[in-house]
């Protein structure tokens, strides 16, 4: 029963860190204006440029950090 808390636990960790780092690259990526990269009137297309590039980089920011938080747990194994 332990086990399947703890899976569940690191799966609760592993959302919300997802959601957290996508969160915070959405807010940086406000401060470029991408919309001068984009032809007039492309109101929607910008706005899904911001969420995709959110999503690519909060995930791959999130998994650094998931991945060097696992690694440093196991480093006691070491000695």
């Amino acid at each position: 029963m332990e086990l399947y808390r703890a899976v569940g636990q690191e799966a609760l960790i592993g959302i919300l860190s997802h959601i957290f780092f996508i969160a915070i690259t959405f807010y940086a990526l406000q401060a470029f204006m991408l919309e001068k990269l984009f032809k007039k009137n492309k109101v929607f297309q910008v706005q899904l440029i911001y969420i995709l590039l959110s999503v690519a980089i909060g995930s791959a920011v999130s998994n650094f950090f998931l991945q060097f938080s696992n690694w440093s747990g196991k480093l006691p194994y070491l000695f």
